[in-house]
Formats: C-alpha cells, structure tokens, sequence
C-alpha cells in the first residue's frame, strides 16, 4: 500500500509512541516498575473526590447528558464560560469565553498550533517554533506534518548544592528572525521539571511581542491548576500568549480535555479545525470541570491537595536516589514541579538510550534523554546522559526501580 507523505510522516515510530507503548504495556505487564510514562499518580484524595462528584453528576443527569449530546466545536459552552470569569475574577485576565478553545487533550492542541503557525507560508516560505531551552516535552517533536518544525537552544547549566543542578534559558543565544513563528516552552518543563523564572518569562514575552509572534506556554503542571509546581512564580497571559492547559494532571488523563487560552483569532481558527477534524472536543471532561469549578474546588483542590502531595513524592524520590547513587558525576535537576525528576549521569560511557534497554530488560521503564533534546544537532554529550524518571510510583515500587537504576549505572561505570 502507498501511503500519502502525510502518512508517511505519521507512519514513523516516533518517540511519544515508543512512550505511550510503554506505558501502556507496562500497565498490563505484572511486576514492571514504571518510572517512564506521564501518567498522573493515583491520588487517594482526588480519586476518592472523582468518585463522589460521578456520582453526583450521575444522579443529577449532568453525566449521561454529557455522554448522549455533541458540544460544539469550540467545546462545552457552560465550562468555558464558567473557566473564563473565573480567571477573569481570580488574576484579573483580561478574557471572556471568546478566549478559549477546547480540543480532545493537549497533544492535539500542540499538533493544531504549530501546524497553525510554522511550516510552510502563503508566500511559499518555511517557518519554525523556537524552543528557547532543550531539553524540551518529547510529544513536540513529531508533531509537525513536515520535517524541520524546531530550532532550539543550549541551556546554561547552573550547578548547585547537594548533588542539583538547574537549567537556565540562555538569552544571549536566543536569536529569533523571520523564519520563526511563535517561541513555545512548558512550565514546570516536561522532562526536567524545571519552572522559568518570572523575569524569564517576561524577557520571552517581550521577545514574543517585539517580533510580533505568539509566546506558547505549555501549562500542563502549572498555574493556576493542577498547581504541580514547587517555586513561589506568578501564573501568566497576556493576549500575545497562548496558553495550553488540561485536565489531565488534575488526575483526569482518560477524558482528555485539553485548554487553550489565546486572543479571539487563535481560539476561532482552533475551533474551525476541531470542526474539521473531530466535529467537536470531548464532553464529559468539560462536564466534570463545569461541575469542579461550580463548587468552587478547582483551584483549592490543586493548591492544597495536588501540589503538596507532589512535592512530598518529589523530595522522597531525590532522597532515595541520592542514597542509592553516591557517585559524584550524578546530579538531580533540582525538582520545581512537573511529576518528573532529570538524572544526569556525566561522563556516562553509554548512551541513555542503552541504559534504557538494559532497565527495560529487567523490567524498570524509564525514558531515554535523547528524545528531549528537539531541534538539536546530535553532538552534545549531555542529550546522551540525561533520563526522565517519572517519581508517582508508591515508595516501595520507587525504592526497587531505582536499586536497578543504581545497579545499571554502577556496571555502565564499571565496564568502561
């Protein structure tokens, strides 16, 4: 069969795949150790929560309506209007409910926007998202429906105490010219956990504005919910940025509701694709949402519940490590939220991609750091000796993946 260079492109068995097979296998796989797919912890609190607000949705009829009826294709009118006033009320954003726009999860929302904005131009040109600071979220990377999407930049690596170290956007760098179409970043970034900086965020938007281009934030960890996020920062937008969130990290993976917040031409031409190619976003997320935020425990349930259980997960995990691997060429990127931790081992005398065959092989799923560092040459020896560890697993599972961690890298060392 000859497939389109569409389906081509799409054919490759890219890196979100490899992950998504994993997570999905190792769910099914008794005994596997999963510390590699992004799937959020099973949060006694909130599901416990979910439980109770089915129910009341079920008696109410709110969940089966949500099931038996299309929204339009912006999404669920009552939700994004009930989202919008009260980000308007709570940090006043300048936003009514023409601002956002719903799609079927954040990875959907990423394949419009950058296929939205970069690739090839009316005028026959070629434009490219900017990622100011690699390693970035490996679903980026294939998300493009033509090759060459990205162009990125070396972090500055800033070593601290206790075995940390921190990642900063280089700015002296940072070159953006015609051929880029939007500058695009998580924060807490997706794999390392790192959260720009308030001032960095300003130099970005303000970089954003003077090129006249859109500063894309990927908030899936951040502010103002799910809150995952360990540093004392400001939530931002402006109309210049589009801001993507979700309700996944909420603990609500499997409804798939991701959210878009732009300036009224972003938000339209999101909706006229979902026309086109889902009729509409999925409903019972937004439902459950509408129903969250008319309780009035959005916002409180990922402040005083959400994030304090991350950060408890996060520093066990650093103690664990750091007890298990006492060699010094191991650093921690220091863990400011996000639901990962980024292990660099310098000097490693194999790759990560290795490594992560050999932890496969005995049953502990991680992800190699080679599929983060998108728009890079393959040159620099750090994207080789860098893994995301995801750090949700109870203690006792988290203790036995990373004795195997310990056990792989000490022979890696060893054997050199």
């Amino acid at each position: 069969m000859q497939f389109s260079k569409f389906g081509e492109k799409f054919n490759q068995y890219s890196g979100i795949t490899q992950l998504m097979d994993d997570l999905n296998d190792g769910l099914r796989t008794p005994g596997a150790i999963m510390l590699g797919g992004g799937n959020p912890a099973a949060i006694p609190a909130m599901l416990d929560y979910f439980q109770q607000t089915s129910e009341e949705m079920l008696a109410s009829g709110e969940l089966v309506a949500a099931m038996a009826n299309y929204d339009g294709p912006q999404g669920k009118d009552v939700f994004v209007q009930s989202l919008a006033k009260l980000l308007r009320t709570t940090y006043g954003w300048d936003i009514t409910e023409k601002n956002i726009s719903l799609t079927n999860g954040s990875q959907s929302a990423f394949f419009y926007l950058f296929n939205l904005l970069a690739g090839k131009q009316p005028d026959g040109s070629h434009k490219r998202v900017l990622l100011p600071l690699a390693p970035e979220y490996i679903g980026y990377g294939d998300a493009g429906i033509d090759e060459d999407y990205f162009v990125s930049y070396r972090p500055e690596i800033e070593l601290l105490d206790k075995g940390q170290f921190k990642y900063h956007v280089d700015f002296e760098q940072l070159t953006v010219d015609d051929s880029i179409a939007a500058i695009c970043a998580s924060r807490p970034t997706n794999p390392t956990g790192n959260v720009l900086t308030d001032e960095e965020i300003r130099k970005l938007d303000k970089l954003a504005r003077d090129n006249d281009i859109p500063l894309i934030i990927d908030n899936a960890y951040g502010l103002p919910f799910p809150s995952i996020i360990f540093e004392d920062v400001e939530p931002f937008w402006n109309g210049n940025t589009i801001l993507c969130m979700s309700l996944s990290k909420l603990g609500l993976p499997g409804v798939r509701c991701g959210i878009i917040i732009a300036s009224e031409s972003i938000t339209q031409a999101l909706t006229n694709m979902n026309g086109v190619i889902s009729l509409a976003p999925s409903s019972i997320g937004p439902a459950i949402g509408q129903h969250i935020i008319a309780k009035g425990d959005l916002l409180p349930l990922s402040q005083n519940v959400i994030q304090p259980f991350y950060r408890q997960k996060s520093l066990r995990a650093v103690e664990l490590l750091q007890q298990a691997i006492p060699d010094s060429r191991f650093r921690i990127h220091k863990p400011e939220g996000a639901i990962f931790l980024w292990l660099w081992f310098d000097e490693l005398p194999i790759t990560t991609m290795e490594l992560y065959k050999r932890l496969k092989a005995r049953g502990v799923l991680i992800v190699p750091g080679e599929y983060f560092f998108i728009g890079q040459d393959d040159s620099w020896p750090h994207a080789h000796q860098c893994l995301r560890m995801n750090y949700v697993q109870d203690d006792e599972m988290m203790q036995k993946g990373i004795a195997v961690i310990a056990e792989e890298v000490e022979r890696a060392y060893r054997e050199a």
